[in-house]
């Protein structure tokens, strides 16, 4: 029996150091041997904010302790990986560069392939670690950087048929957390916060919600929530706030992904439909759950990666590797860093598009 191949996965576009191992298993699907994610929650959250500059020196002190700590969960000696799969772009350059880097030199001393992944690539794949996709399928993918609707028709094929012209929708939590005094990263704790709230209390506004198609927009909402914000008196308002926040997150991605479910179905026709949703936000499980209600209703497939591979991580990484490397998508170890990069190059650019901000 040949030897299933084995990939290697680096992760460092933001403030995780990921490293990764999977395995082919034998229906050619990925089976995750380990999966090291290093926070820097604790370095940034003085700060509010990730500092890129901190963020680079971490990588740069973890990444050869989280590759041995990998290598040895996985039991797997760093001679039989067959090949190294290291994050590009996008993200932060001082950060990508740590990690690049790093895979370069790993692929270059054990003369194994060098393959370059989009980390965006990465989050659209990610559901295929638990669960078997077929093309074409359309994703939803939401997080701290990145909102966008696409629709996937197949490895490196991508058509954008929406994104947000702004803000990104996690960008929106985190500062909605900030303005409610929660501490860095807060995003994750609004949706515990909005659980003791009335969702019905503020009315806020939804930016683009009947025109721009599958576009969003969530400027508008972060500053009502500033405004508001300022004349919170006590801990009920921020409950209510915290609610109605939430519940306005959820009837915009709800509306907008209604739009494009009617976009890729006149995209692809006729056939299986799958609706994918990937980035931190999937996490959220009340998005989740308003989500799988709305493919219930359209008659989609709901697909979404474990929580514990929402968030950046390296498995996705090693993935999109794998995938590559079984159609000998190799990259030259002079590929550089792309701070910009998205996965569908004919698509204009705009912010949460193909940036971390």
């Amino acid at each position: 029996m040949s030897k299933k191949p084995i990939i290697l996965g680096i992760e460092s576009s933001c403030d995780e150091t990921a490293v990764a191992l999977i395995r082919e298993n034998k229906e050619g699907g990925p089976e995750i041997l380990s999966n090291i994610v290093s926070s820097q929650v604790d370095i940034h959250k003085e700060f509010g904010g990730v500092v890129p500059e901190l963020a680079a020196r971490a990588h740069i002190e973890k990444i050869d302790l989280i590759t041995k700590k990998a290598l040895d969960e996985s039991r797997i000696n760093l001679n039989d990986i067959d090949a190294v799969a290291t994050t590009a772009g996008p993200g932060l350059i001082v950060c990508l560069s740590v990690g690049i880097n790093f895979g370069k030199a790993i692929a270059a001393s054990l003369k194994k392939p060098f393959i370059a992944v989009n980390h965006l690539e990465g989050h659209a794949l990610s559901p295929k670690l638990n669960s078997k996709i077929d093309y074409p399928y359309l994703l939803l993918l939401i997080s701290g950087g990145h909102s966008q609707y696409l629709s996937v028709e197949g490895l490196g094929k991508y058509k954008r048929l929406g994104t947000t012209i702004d803000d990104a929708v996690g960008e929106a939590f985190d500062k909605t957390a900030k303005l409610l005094g929660v501490e860095f990263p807060g995003g994750p704790q609004i949706e515990i916060l909005a659980e003791k709230g009335d969702p019905t209390k503020f009315d806020l506004p939804k930016p683009i919600i009947n025109k721009g198609g599958c576009n969003l927009s969530f400027a508008g909402l972060k500053t009502a929530i500033l405004r508001i914000s300022k004349n919170i008196k006590n801990e009920k308002d921020k409950y209510d706030l915290a609610a109605s926040f939430q519940k306005t997150i959820e009837e915009i991605l709800y509306k907008k992904s209604k739009v494009s479910f009617e976009e890729f179905k006149k995209i692809n026709g006729n056939i299986k439909k799958t609706f994918v949703v990937a980035g931190g936000v999937a996490a959220n499980k009340k998005i989740r759950k308003m989500l799988t209600k709305l493919c219930i209703e359209e008659n989609f497939e709901p697909i979404f990666p474990p929580i514990n591979l929402c968030g950046d991580n390296a498995a996705m990484i090693a993935l999109a590797g794998l995938e590559k490397f079984k159609k000998n998508q190799f990259d030259d170890l002079s590929f550089p860093v792309k701070p910009r990069w998205q996965l569908d190059e004919n698509a204009v650019f705009l912010k949460g598009a193909g940036v971390k901000i």
